[in-house]
């Protein structure tokens, strides 16, 4: 596992994405989630991106806070029109 301290830039390159801020903003805009799918169970994470994601939510460790904020951006479309 990367040592690296736990930032967005640092999750995108851990899970083998490209991490320019652009390039991070696009994923996120590109892929939104419904609000009832957990974000390591979404599709378009290889088996080794969510088996990464859950271990770090499930043992809270330092990457947990960073997961859950990718978490809270990919179902952003998903909260704003549950408050239309």
């Amino acid at each position: 596992m990367n040592s690296a301290d736990p930032t967005m830039t640092n999750l995108f390159l851990q899970l083998g994405l490209d991490a320019e801020p652009e390039t991070i903003a696009e994923f996120i805009q590109s892929h939104q989630l419904p609000a009832d799918t957990l974000i390591a169970d979404a599709s378009f994470w290889s088996d080794a991106q969510r088996q990464f994601i859950a271990e770090q939510i499930k043992a809270d460790a330092p990457w947990a806070l960073i997961v859950d904020q990718l978490n809270e951006a990919l179902h952003a479309d998903a909260v704003a029109a549950s408050q239309s």
